[in-house]
């Protein structure tokens, strides 16, 4: 299972529909990036990333979900 059909799966549940979703790739190309998106991905880092980008990401997910 890669990270697109993971996300489809995790869309598609009852449970987790709402889960945050960060997608780490190498596969950096604008045509990954706007599937990934269309599939409900929230954001989408290319390799190699920067710890601080992540944290930064995570950080911005979770203060959009206690709004």
């Amino acid at each position: 299972m890669d990270g697109y059909e993971l996300t489809r799966h995790i869309r598609r549940s009852d449970r987790l529909h709402d889960l945050p979703i960060i997608m780490i790739t190498s596969r950096t190309g604008e045509k990954h990036r706007d599937y990934a998106m269309q599939l409900g991905v929230n954001r989408y880092l290319g390799k190699p990333y920067q710890e601080s980008e992540l944290l930064a990401e995570i950080n911005a997910l979770l203060a959009q979900s206690s709004r």
